[in-house]
């Protein structure tokens, strides 16, 4: 009779999507700590028994990147490499009967808020003391701060309501704790995240109150950068500028997703807002905050979309010069609005579009970086590959942004913020060297 060597279980969890399943994948992280389980992110080895993915369903390319990722740890079950395989997130909390059937090797799917019911699973309990308590998986000098969940907002492309539901303001004396406790371990960067960050506090103050947030977030000692990721554009809280411009802690950066230049396809997208008025917030934006790097992301190709129309998206960013944007081609969600309109632009015509947006952004972002030549600016540095020591100014996001190159001959420690005088640029990256060397 064959028997199985036990061994004491270990869990590997696994993360897709964006930065809010990254937060979502540290309170796990942190309760089965809590527990006294053994817990690892992404481990590269075969040592862990137990497997949690954390799917993302926002678009087509992530809902097959969530589903190949299942699989493949549904394989490694079957062939007795691991022992437990769950799944949870966007994903798994949005097509949850439909994956039971298709994949049956999982043991479990999980909806978005069913953290509790993932623990009790686990053999695991939810530790209500551990509120405000964050094990990292980004590196220790930034972290993501989600101020609220889900979404009211009626974009008629979006699926997110669907999977994280109606929008949720976290109060900010429990925002507060958490970033103390963040900066106390070493956390230098605070990127506030949210679906909507600009809708913050309507639901629990009755009005738009990020602007207190980040008043009080900012006069936490040792606190150094406060990034804004994620505002929506209509009925744009314009107080949080007055703030930005008084407060030398809080970047001057803002991500704002646009969608799109074209008016007709904002109605279609139900964005409540005109073309005309997206460029009158701009405007107001950078002359109450004269250095802010804008971020934009749009997409290409929506249904109904016409040549017109991309052309009007086209001159909309020859003309508002973004110091950061991204183009998604447009993906068909089930259940939304825009699905009930005919999914008409071939997928070449939508790729087409938006790899021509982002040949006219490459040439805009080499033209904004080429003026930074000859400039000093603070820099924060992340990690050290391939001959370099790479870091971010102020106007820039981990992962997604322009990084700061200096050679590795030149020390610093990850982490640690630097003087970089700016010797060349490229579209997307600037070479340096510390000040005074």
């Amino acid at each position: 009779m064959k028997t199985k060597t036990l061994r004491k279980n270990k869990v590997n969890i696994v993360t897709l999507g964006c930065s809010k399943n990254v937060v979502d994948s540290e309170v796990i992280f942190t309760q089965l700590k809590g527990n006294g389980m053994d817990v690892t992110h992404e481990s590269k080895k075969d040592d862990a028994n137990i497997v949690i993915v954390n799917t993302c369903g926002f678009i087509d390319n992530a809902k097959q990147e969530s589903i190949d990722t299942i699989l493949r740890y549904a394989d490694a079950k079957d062939s007795g490499v691991i022992d437990k395989l769950y799944v949870t997130g966007c994903l798994s909390h949005r097509y949850k009967d439909e994956l039971e059937v298709e994949i049956p090797t999982v043991d479990a799917f999980f909806g978005t808020n069913e953290l509790p019911r993932l623990l009790k699973t686990l053999k695991a309990d939810y530790k209500h003391e551990l509120l405000g308590e964050r094990l990292l998986t980004t590196p220790t000098h930034y972290a993501y701060l989600k101020i609220a969940e889900g979404c009211d907002r009626p974009c008629s492309f979006c699926a997110i309501p669907l999977m994280r539901g109606g929008h949720v303001s976290r109060p900010i004396d429990e925002l507060i704790t958490e970033a103390k406790s963040l900066v106390r371990r070493g956390t230098k960067e605070m990127i506030l995240i949210a679906q909507d960050l600009t809708y913050y506090g309507l639901d629990i103050y009755k009005k738009r109150n990020l602007s207190e947030l980040l008043d009080r977030l900012s006069d936490i000692e040792g606190l150094d950068w406060i990034r804004l990721q994620y505002a929506y554009p209509a009925g744009f809280p314009m107080d949080i500028l007055d703030v930005m411009a008084a407060k030398p802690n809080i970047c001057n950066y803002l991500d704002m997703p646009l969608q799109s230049g074209s008016t007709e396809i904002l109605k279609k997208m139900r964005r409540g807002i005109t073309r005309e008025k997206t460029e009158d917030l701009i405007k107001a934006i950078r002359d109450k905050v004269p250095e802010i790097a804008l971020r934009t992301t749009l997409i290409a190709g929506h249904p109904g979309e016409t040549e017109e129309d991309f052309e009007e998206t086209y001159r909309f960013v020859e003309d508002m010069r973004f110091d950061r944007l991204g183009v998604f081609a447009y993906s068909h969600e089930d259940n939304t609005h825009s699905h009930s309109f005919e999914d008409n632009i071939p997928d070449e015509i939508k790729q087409y579009r938006a790899d021509e947006i982002m040949a006219l952004q490459q040439g805009i972002s080499w033209e904004l970086n080429q003026n930074k030549i000859g400039q000093k600016h603070k820099v924060l540095f992340d990690r050290k590959e391939g001959g370099y020591f790479i870091g971010r100014t102020q106007f820039d996001s981990p992962e997604v942004d322009n990084e700061v190159l200096i050679p590795a001959s030149q020390y610093v420690r990850l982490g640690d913020f630097a003087e970089v005088q700016i010797n060349s640029a490229e579209e997307f990256d600037l070479y340096g060297e510390l000040a005074g060397e």
